[in-house]
């Protein structure tokens, strides 16, 4: 199906905004100590609205390939896996309700209900990276003109760099539980579109090594080499375990073999 004037997850659509670095403590821009008391504003010269459901995929196409400060590559991992988890939902929708497959119509309700809400998820993913973009960059721009306007300036873009790193982090996990599902769905679902699978295991894949590729390079700002190693640790255990249900997923739609049915304790 031609989806170039198919409605995708909200895009932004880029306008002079400020981006805020908050004294409140619920705010990831949130300074602490003598900060706490003031909030520092600043305006980019372009930065998004972020909303990514109201563009058609050639707006977004456009946006993405234009100079505007976002979207960039953390939310182009998001959207991509977003496409996968819709085509787990789309797979196990064609599955349900078919004679042939009555056996795994839990998997399929469980499969449906997964790719559904990962595909929200994974929306949301991809607009918070374009927020938590804009706050790492207004942090760089703050004034440093002083010894106290560079503390601040340091330790928001640490607070900003986290923040940007966490994102990424959150979509990797999300890319894992996106192949989880469409592996349940292989060898249980119609076989007229197991390809299907196939192709939401290769977007999850390739969105969980896009991920990490922003999660990595916003670690060194953090300032923080335990949680910097803690991080990378997080993400070659996931890149890992994606590779491997991924291959299995690739291996099961391959062979064309039809899987037994789960017990229903083997869903969760």
């Amino acid at each position: 199906m031609d989806g170039a004037g198919a409605p995708v997850p909200r895009s932004p659509r880029p306008r002079r905004k400020g981006w805020q670095l908050s004294a409140s403590p619920e705010s990831p821009g949130w300074l602490p100590g003598r900060q706490q008391a003031r909030t520092i504003s600043l305006v980019q010269d372009v930065a998004p609205d972020p909303s990514f459901r109201d563009l058609t995929v050639r707006s977004f196409v456009d946006l993405l390939a234009s100079s505007a400060p976002v979207p960039g590559g953390g939310s182009a991992s998001a959207i991509a896996a977003s496409l996968g988890a819709g085509l787990v939902a789309m797979v196990a929708r064609l599955s349900e309700g078919r004679p042939r497959y009555a056996d795994h119509a839990d998997v399929h309700a469980t499969a449906k209900a997964r790719g559904v809400e990962l595909t929200e998820r994974l929306l949301g993913l991809a607009e918070e990276d374009a927020v938590a973009y804009g706050a790492y960059a207004a942090a760089l721009k703050l004034p440093r003109d002083t010894p106290e306007q560079q503390a601040a300036r340091s330790q928001a873009v640490q607070v900003a760099a986290r923040g940007a790193a966490d994102v990424p982090l959150r979509c990797m996990e999300a890319c894992l539980e996106l192949i989880a599902a469409a592996e349940l769905l292989a060898g249980r679902s119609n076989v007229n579109a197991a390809s299907d699978l196939h192709v939401a295991a290769l977007l999850g894949e390739a969105a969980a090594r896009g991920a990490a590729a922003n999660v990595r390079i916003n670690l060194p700002a953090i300032g923080d080499a335990s949680h910097a190693a803690t991080a990378t640790a997080r993400v070659d255990a996931l890149l890992s375990d994606t590779a491997r249900l991924a291959a299995r997923v690739h291996q099961l739609v391959a062979s064309g073999a039809a899987q037994p049915p789960l017990p229903p304790g083997n869903l969760a």
